[in-house]
């Protein structure tokens, strides 16, 4: 039917036939709109999206998110990527998400404060950085090709603090433009590589990247929670509210029902107010009195002035950066997958994305570049959702609070010990996930002194900050963060340790050979040399095992003589190679017991070969018997 309008004829009553109808009549005075002629017509394409955009606007329920890989909930999970929560459940998480967001963005308090801005200008530059980390949440959650399609909320980056104040003391806000620009452009392109760098983001060199972030958080969580001075003294006021606001969230997170661990993070902030305004440390309510209910901050004046040697450093160090973010979308997309083996190269791509597009409106409208915010992460584990639909919830309250400076206000005056607490928990979700992903892929001495010694050198740097006051201060900034060293030194020694590795191993099997013994140790030496999965290796070495067995019991001469391997990393495949004519394999029908106690030797070791080639089909994910090179061989392929 051509498109724009259909008429309605008929023979009989209650009977309505649609047949083509040429496209309407248009009137040049009016560009496209349609003259009326009496019939039917669809309006033009943008009033039709208009449209539509109201009537989703009105009814919320009908948005459908764009579509993610499948993935398999895991049973930990309450809400899982796409599941849409009923209403009050999914303001409460989100509303969570937002008030730990809103919280965080201290680190901008701080930029602002160094940076000798005025109060207005101060609360102008939070209301904006605020904006901008509401669209780059609000991307990550909506996915498609500018986001990751996961709960991933930002904050104003921590890394970032330095240059800030120099760019707020020397240009004002103005020079934010510049600042964004220089961290995010680079970042948009980086997403279009990252699928392409699969071979520099192992699990292992993520998990060392993941594990150092936690390890970043506890300098401040301690400081927050127990309210170090500069002499080190512990605040036992601090300390309490603190204990009290981690006690809580621990607590409902560990023996809570559903309902309490969907709300542990939220009544642990309540309770440590509460600890706080007994302990007199809940300050700062006189300034309601001067702060508007509602401000629409106007933009600053642009400053393209910048010192180049500023911006090659912050470029460099805004893609150093963008590991955080990667390590995030890793962490994230496990949570969320039961069945997850690898990184999803084209997942982290959007989330880098997102960061990029969120510091260059940033920029525009001079507030601070953000970046993924690891305590959310631990709020997501904590409260065992990990749904989209939280992420654009947190994302449309974090938009909404940034044009009200009394909510802004209020959520950043949560007493400090109470964001310690916080962190302390996300610090020890990151460190333990880390470890469980670095570890998660079998380990040889190449991998073991891979993570060693990055995270030696990461720690040093971070433990030991004068190390960094002998090198030029333009690299000081990048060269003194702990974190970003540790993820360089992971990605160099992984490709140095490359070097010398084949993705195609073989050994020969000898008959005095123990083949049993040598097919295990080959299997294990390579799987940990090419770190696949620990739980591949293992169900290969069994398969091969059983096939060995399967060779030696099945007669006519036959008798392994080598064995072959090869791997990438989406498949781990082990060949081996025997003697005598190739194996027929049967039906995988289990041999019944009974059938076994008066049977004569052969029937039993018939029997044994059918029980070794069923265990070597259910084991492997495909076995093809064949011939290679002349000898009889038997493939076993297994998924990775």
């Amino acid at each position: 039917m051509a498109p724009g309008c259909v008429t309605a004829l008929s023979s009989r009553p209650g009977v309505t036939v649609a047949m083509r109808q040429k496209p309407p009549i248009l009137d040049d005075r009016q560009g496209q709109r349609p003259i009326a002629t009496g019939r039917k017509c669809v309006p033009p394409y943008p009033i039709r999206k208009i449209r539509e955009l109201v009537m989703l606007a009105l009814n919320p329920a009908r948005i459908r998110l764009p579509l993610s890989r499948n993935r398999r909930k895991p049973v930990d999970i309450v809400y899982a990527n796409s599941d849409r929560p009923p209403t009050p459940a999914l303001m409460a998480l989100g509303g969570q998400h937002a008030v730990m967001a809103i919280a965080l963005s201290t680190y901008a308090l701080a930029a602002a404060k160094l940076g000798g801005l005025s109060v207005t200008d101060t609360q102008t530059f939070l209301s904006y950085s605020l904006l901008a980390m509401a669209v780059a949440t609000f991307l990550q959650s909506w996915g498609g090709r500018f986001g990751a399609g996961a709960l991933i909320v930002h904050i104003p980056g921590p890394i970032m603090v330095p240059f800030v104040t120099v760019m707020l003391h020397e240009y004002g806000a103005g020079g934010m433009l510049m600042l964004g620009l220089a961290t995010g452009i680079p970042a948009m392109g980086l997403s279009r590589l990252i699928p392409h760098l699969r071979a520099l983001f192992p699990p292992t060199v993520l998990g060392v990247i993941v594990c150092m972030g936690g390890f970043s958080l506890i300098q401040g969580a301690a400081r927050q929670s127990l309210g170090l001075n500069e002499a080190y003294t512990i605040d036992p006021l601090s300390a309490l509210i603190a204990g009290a606001t981690l006690t809580v969230i621990v607590a409902l997170s560990v023996w809570g029902n559903r309902t309490m661990k969907l709300f542990g993070l939220a009544s642990g902030i309540i309770v440590g107010v509460i600890v706080a305004a007994f302990c007199g440390r809940l300050t700062g309510m006189e300034l309601f009195a001067t702060a508007p209910i509602v401000a629409l901050p106007s933009l600053p004046t642009p400053v393209f002035a910048i010192d180049p040697g500023l911006l090659v450093v912050v470029v460099v160090v805004g893609l150093l950066g963008q590991f955080d973010t990667f390590a995030s979308t890793v962490i994230v997309d496990r949570m969320d997958d039961a069945d997850w083996h690898r990184p999803d190269m084209k997942t982290a791509g959007g989330g880098v994305m997102a960061n990029g597009i969120g510091n260059i409106v940033a920029g525009i409208v001079g507030g601070m570049p953000n970046g993924a915010s690891s305590a959310n992460i631990g709020l997501a584990h904590a409260t065992r959702s990990t749904s989209r639909w939280i992420g654009l919830t947190a994302a449309l309250i974090i938009a909404v609070v940034s044009l009200l400076p009394q909510a802004t206000l209020a959520l950043t005056l949560i007493p400090t010990p109470v964001i310690g607490a916080i962190q302390v928990y996300a610090a020890a979700f990151l460190m333990v996930s880390g470890l469980e992903l670095a570890t998660s892929r079998a380990i040889d001495s190449r991998s073991i002194f891979m993570i060693g010694i990055s995270l030696f050198v990461g720690l040093c740097v971070m433990l030991i900050p004068q190390l960094a006051e002998s090198v030029p201060v333009s690299f000081r900034h990048f060269l003194g963060s702990g974190f970003v060293m540790a993820g360089i030194i992971a990605i160099l020694l992984n490709l140095l340790f490359r070097i010398g590795t084949s993705i195609v191993a073989q050994q020969s099997l000898a008959e005095e050979d123990d083949v049993i013994t040598a097919i295990n140790e080959f299997i294990e030496k390579q799987g940990g040399k090419w770190a696949a999965r620990r739980e591949v290796v293992s169900r290969a070495s069994l398969a091969a095992i059983e096939t060995t067995e399967l060779i030696l019991v099945s007669g006519q001469g036959r008798r392994p003589t080598a064995i072959r391997a090869r791997f990438d990393e989406l498949n781990f495949d082990v060949e081996i190679l025997h003697s005598g004519p190739p194996l027929v394999l049967g039906g995988m029908t289990a041999p019944e017991v009974s059938d076994w106690l008066d049977a004569d030797e052969d029937a039993v070791q018939n029997a044994m070969a059918n029980v070794s080639m069923v265990l070597v089909q259910r084991l492997a994910d495909r076995v093809r018997p064949g011939t290679r090179d002349g000898s009889a061989s038997i493939l076993l392929h297994f998924d990775h």
